[in-house]
């Protein structure tokens, strides 16, 4: 309950932030926040995760309204719209098994992905933080039209802007899992007033009305537009890898299991039900989720807990809410982004290895330049094409035998590790494949050149799967070995490298009496065919 009480407090002004993120009214954004924390609770995985509107998904739906030019009841139904067809995404992928798929986000890409994010969300208030009137474009553009007529910010505006972000950022210093959003929002709310402020065109919220929402479709005809309907597989995408990773995250921290098959689920019905109260498009809130970690909260009722501490908040401060200054709304969006720049994680991964770094600092460069979901495809690829680069020229080793140490082992690990005299024994640190099966052939010759065998024994337990040009190039082995007068021999082949290689025929031209199930058992045949002790 402690925990509910002190998110919803964080919640609040927040939604109300987002809500300006996405073009839509604040009462939408409530009332997305408060059904998706219910359907949440009762099919979600994860006990800490906090669902609901979020920067990533908001500003996805701030541009795709931009980019079709509805304003008012039509912007409403074409957010709703949105957050259904992001609902019916994940209902599908989630019949079709394809929560795995979350499985292909590296650690890189989230740590860059995030900071990315921030930086969108950061640039993104580019107009309510300093209240100049800059022409609509993307947040790029936006941010270097003001930088280029720094004549039109409004004074007022931005010194309530960077007063709130100086608070909440002193606030959250000295009172870490203290509803800080909402005690800056009150102080910027009782400056301003003070001030008289208001009267000098530092803009507030407004009323905010707040009634139980007309429940049912949204009209689609009000739209106008089908075009934006494509950014709902993007957002689907990136709010699922938002839930899946942030869950993950803080499950590791108490061991926790999280079901990505049931996160799918639970996401998918959080959007349909956001979609039919007529709000937008929702996923999961890192900052939240912090928060309920730091208090102590530790199951799905402290988000049931946040959804009614959430409702009499808003009853009961509706005036206040009201008086909001649309300019601290803005430090309260900052104040998120840049909690959300790990700046840390960043350093260890540079430390830990260098081209991880770079897919990080991509990922961030493609969200900010490209897009949300063109930055993330970006920093999949890389991360493929980078396992595929390592898979495909791998380590491999030429193995011997160590005094006093059981087994055969690479001779590069022991100064004092021996090859046996006529055996070469082989090992390829990766799965056979056609990316690296020509790099496997040309390391084999240059080790038979180099060590002149009798037999050459290559010991399978690395290799795992071997594809049809991996098959062909142990065919080649063969045969060129046979040619020379050489044995070839397999060791430690597994059951499901058998039955991948018998349709070949290769197992049959090498023999059954040279497929070992052990490196001993093979150096036995070995010494027992040419005499050797």
């Amino acid at each position: 309950m402690v925990a509910g009480v002190t998110v919803a407090a964080y919640l609040v002004p927040q939604v109300l932030a987002y809500s300006g993120l996405a073009r839509v009214p604040p009462a939408a954004g409530l009332w997305a926040a408060f059904v998706a924390l219910a359907v949440y609770f009762l099919l979600g995985s994860s006990p800490q995760l906090s669902v609901g509107p979020e920067s990533t998904t908001a500003l996805m739906t701030g541009a795709a309204l931009a980019s079709v030019t509805v304003t008012g009841d039509s912007a409403q139904d074409a957010a709703a719209v949105l957050a259904l067809a992001v609902g019916a995404v994940c209902l599908l992928a989630w019949a079709g098994g394809l929560a795995f798929l979350a499985d292909l986000l590296s650690k890189p890409v989230l740590v860059g992905y995030m900071a990315g994010i921030a930086g969108l969300m950061i640039l993104s208030q580019t107009a309510r933080g300093s209240g100049a009137d800059v022409p609509d474009g993307t947040v790029l553009a936006q941010t270097w039209w003001l930088l280029q007529h720094p004549a039109a910010v409004h004074g007022p505006t931005l010194a309530v802007c960077l007063g709130t972000l100086a608070l909440l950022l002193a606030g959250a210093r000295l009172w870490p899992t203290g509803p800080v959003p909402l005690v800056g929002m009150l102080v910027a709310t009782l400056g301003v007033t003070l001030a008289g402020l208001s009267d000098d065109g530092v803009a507030a919220v407004g009323s905010l009305p707040f009634a139980l929402p007309s429940v049912g479709l949204p009209s689609v005809a009000s739209v106008g537009s089908w075009a934006l309907l494509t950014t709902a597989l993007a957002i689907a995408v990136v709010g699922f890898t938002d839930n899946v990773l942030t869950a993950r995250a803080f499950g590791v921290r108490h061991g926790d299991r999280i079901d990505a098959r049931r996160e799918l689920l639970a996401l998918g019905a959080a959007n349909v039900a956001a979609g039919v109260v007529h709000g937008f498009p929702v996923s999961s809130s890192g900052s939240r989720t912090a928060i309920v970690d730091a208090v102590g909260g530790r199951s799905r009722w402290a988000g049931l807990s946040t959804l009614g501490a959430a409702l009499v908040l808003v009853v009961a401060l509706r005036p206040v809410l009201a008086r909001f200054p649309d300019a601290a709304l803005a430090a309260v969006v900052v104040y998120a982004g840049l909690r959300l720049v790990d700046v840390a994680e960043f350093a260890r991964i540079g430390r830990y290895r260098r081209t991880e770094l770079l897919i990080a600092l991509a990922t961030t460069a493609g969200v900010l330049v490209l897009g949300v979901l063109q930055g993330v495809l970006v920093a999949v690829s890389l991360s493929l094409l980078d396992v595929i680069r390592r898979v495909a020229r791998p380590h491999d080793a030429v193995e011997g035998l160590v005094p006093d140490l059981a087994g055969m082992h690479d001779v590069d690990d022991y100064a004092d590790a021996l090859p046996v005299p006529g055996l070469l024994v082989y090992r390829y640190d990766a799965p056979l494949f056609f990316a690296n099966a020509d790099n496997f052939l040309s390391r084999v010759r240059e080790s038979v050149e180099t060590h002149a065998p009798q037999w050459v024994v290559l010991n399978t337990e690395a290799i795992g799967e071997v594809d049809l040009t991996g098959a062909d190039a142990l065919e080649t082995l063969r045969a060129e070995l046979e040619a020379r007068g050489v044995v070839l021999a397999l060791a430690r082949l597994k059951h499901d490298q058998r039955e991948a290689l018998a349709p070949s025929g290769l197992l049959e031209r090498i023999g059954a009496e040279h497929v070992f199930p052990t490196l001993p058992t093979a150096l036995d045949a070995y010494r027992a065919a040419t005499g050797q002790r």
